[in-house]
């Protein structure tokens, strides 16, 4: 194999650095002269630094810098916690990752409540859930998914490096007394056959006004809590 050309190294690495979002190899090509091969240079640029203070990570077939996991400590008293998520925005959070693409109607049967539209609120501001498109049932209601930013925050490359059900009963996330054939299922980061993308007229509304509740429904659970 052919060693990758160390001034097209340097140049990947003031790409990566400059960019104020991780990039796909296709974005850090057009940056670099014609025809050269992105794979290996970012491959080197990740053996690079692999013992360093940060690393070249992939996040959902994108590239970025980021601190080395192991360093965290040192970083933790700069972190300012902006607000804690309520117990039933994480739930709501966990169906969301775990069962993608799911509805507004398919979170509320799984969490046995009805979900606030404040809930959703809160998740779309953070940007770590975003709507992915309609279903194509009677009303056509929004489906909800991750975003790259949620794979970002928790060091995730892809939704199949979300921890399973063994995980998460290590991590005390879990009751051990779960009803019978309980299981957590794989999500699925492919699009929905039964789901069409979001048209223009969707994407010129306010996001948060696009899944409002009943008015007729009255309060629910998380309203009140």
């Amino acid at each position: 194999m052919t060693t990758p050309d160390a001034e097209h190294i340097r140049m990947v690495e003031a790409v990566l650095f400059a960019a104020e979002e991780p990039l796909d190899a296709t974005s850090i090509a057009e940056r670099l002269p014609q025809a050269t091969q992105v794979e290996p240079l970012l491959e080197a640029v990740q053996e690079k630094y692999a013992k360093a203070g940060f690393h070249l990570v992939k996040i959902d077939k994108k590239y970025a810098f980021r601190s080395a996991p192991d360093l965290a400590h040192v970083l933790q008293k700069h972190v300012v916690q902006q607000r804690r998520l309520s117990k039933a925005a994480l739930e709501t959070m966990a169906i969301i990752a775990y069962h993608q693409p799911v509805t507004r109607a398919e979170i509320e049967d799984i969490r046995g409540v009805s979900v606030s539209k404040g809930t959703l609120d809160v998740l779309l501001e953070s940007e770590w859930v975003r709507m992915r498109g309609r279903r194509r049932v009677p009303g056509r209601p929004v489906t909800y998914g991750t975003s790259q930013m949620f794979l970002d925050h928790f060091g995730l490359e892809t939704l199949k490096d979300l921890p399973g059900l063994d995980e998460l009963k290590a991590a005390g996330l879990l009751d051990d007394r779960l009803p019978p054939g309980f299981n957590v299922p794989e999500p699925d980061p492919d699009n929905d056959p039964e789901e069409d993308p979001l048209d223009a007229d969707d994407e010129a509304l306010d996001p948060l006004e696009m899944d409002l509740p009943d008015p007729e429904q009255g309060l629910d659970e998380d309203s009140l809590a």
